[in-house]
C-alpha cells in the first residue's frame, strides 16, 4: 500500500521531485560525489544537537587502518551503559559530523555513552569493509572508554544502512556463538532499517518514486556496495547479496530485545516490518512503531518534522528504560 505523505513534507518533496526529474531529463547519472553532497545538504534541516558534558574524537587502531569514532558522555560521574551508533547513508554517504546532532540526542535519550563510528564507505571500500569496521568496534569498544565509568550493558543503534549494520552484527553474533566469540548485545534500536538487499518487498515499488529515496537510487547504492557491474547478477553475486541480507539470515531467541521504527512512505518499510515479525516468531521481545506520514530519513529532517523526531526519541527513551527495568 502506497504511503500518504504528511503535509509537513510536501514542499520539500515537490522541490526534490523537480530536481530528480530535471536530472533524469539531462541523463545525469549518479555519482558518489553527488549523492554524498545531496545527503550533506540535509544538514541544514537536522537542527542543532544538545550540549553533552564530554564529546571526544578518537579512533580504534587496527592492524591495517584506524577507525575514527566520536564519543559522547552525558554524565561522566555516573556509571552508564554504552550505545554504539552506526549512521545511515546507503553504505556510501554519511559521517559522524553529519550525524552529530542525532548522536547527541541519542546520548540524552538513552542516558548512555554513545560511540558513533565513521566506518569505511563504498565504492572506495565495498562490502564487507564497513561491516568489518563496525565489528571491530563492537569487539573492542571498551578500549575507547579509558577513564570513563561504564556498565556492561550494551546497545546498538542505526538508521537505514546503519540498521543494516546493526542487524549484520547481530547475525555475526549468532555465527560466533559456536566459538564463544560473540559479544553480548542487550538491545538494538533500528530506525527504518535496510535489512534485505534483494529489493523484493512490495513497498520498494509502492513507495519507490516521489518519496525522496527512489528505487533506482537504492539499486545503484547496492551495486556500488557489492561491486555489481550491471543489473544482471551472476549466481555468485546473488548468493552474496542473499547471505548479506539480515532478513534472510538465521533468527534465534538469543537475539537482542529490539525496537523497530518504520516510516509509511519509505521504500524500505515492509522489510523493517518483516524483520520485527521474524524476531517475534522466534520469541525475541520486539517493539514496533510506524510513522505513517513520514519518508525514509525523516530523522534528518528535524526542522520540518520536529514532533515526529521528538516522539521517536521518546520511544527510544521508553524502550531503553523498560529493558533496563526488566534486567
Amino acid at each position: 500500500m502506497r504511503g500518504i505523505i504528511s503535509p509537513k513534507l510536501v514542499p520539500l518533496l515537490e522541490q526534490a521531485n523537480i530536481a530528480i526529474a530535471a536530472a533524469k531529463a539531462t541523463r545525469q547519472g549518479f555519482s558518489a560525489e553527488l549523492v554524498r553532497q545531496g545527503l550533506d545538504n540535509l544538514s541544514a534541516l537536522i537542527g542543532s544537537g544538545p550540549d553533552i558534558a564530554i564529546v571526544k574524537d578518537d579512533y580504534l587502531a587496527t592492524s591495517s587502518h584506524n577507525i575514527p569514532v566520536r564519543i559522547y558522555n552525558p554524565a561522566p560521574n555516573e556509571v552508564l551503559p554504552v550505545l554504539l551508533h552506526f549512521h545511515g547513508g546507503g553504505h556510501m554517504c554519511g559521517s559522524i559530523d553529519l550525524y552529530d546532532p542525532i548522536s547527541r540526542k541519542l546520548a540524552l535519550a538513552t542516558q548512555a555513552i554513545v560511540i558513533c563510528v565513521d566506518y569505511r564507505l563504498a565504492p572506495e571500500y565495498p562490502y564487507p569493509a564497513g561491516v568489518d569496521d563496525c565489528q571491530q568496534v563492537l569487539e573492542h569498544y571498551q578500549s575507547l572508554l579509558k577513564n570513563m565509568k561504564y556498565s556492561d550493558e550494551l546497545y546498538i543503534a542505526g538508521d537505514s544502512a546503519g540498521g543494516a549494520i546493526c542487524t549484520s552484527l547481530v547475525m555475526n553474533n549468532l555465527a560466533n556463538e559456536e566459538t564463544n566469540d560473540s559479544v553480548k548485545i542487550d538491545k538494538q534500536i533500528l530506525i527504518y532499517p535496510s535489512v534485505d538487499y534483494t529489493m523484493v518487498s512490495a513497498s520498494i515499488d509502492e513507495n519507490g518514486q516521489g518519496f525522496l529515496l527512489e528505487k533506482d537510487k537504492i539499486l545503484w547504492y547496492f551495486q556500488q556496495y557489492f561491486q555489481v557491474i550491471s543489473s544482471d547478477q551472476d549466481e555468485v553475486t546473488q548468493a552474496k547479496i542473499v547471505k548479506a541480507s539480515p532478513l534472510l539470515g538465521k533468527f534465534s531467541s538469543n537475539m537482542p530485545t529490539t525496537l523497530v521504527i518504520t516510516a509509511g512512505c519509505d521504500p524500505l518499510r515492509d522489510e523493517g516490518v518483516a524483520y520485527a515479525k521474524s524476531l517475534e516468531e522466534v520469541g525475541v521481545i520486539v517493539e514496533h512503531h510506524s510513522f505513517d506520514g513520514m519518508t525514509h530519513a525523516y530523522m534528518l529532517l528535524d526542522e520540518l518534522v520536529s514532533d515526529e523526531c521528538q516522539q521517536t526519541y521518546q520511544f527510544i527513551d521508553q524502550f531503553v528504560k523498560a529493558g533496563s527495568n526488566e534486567q
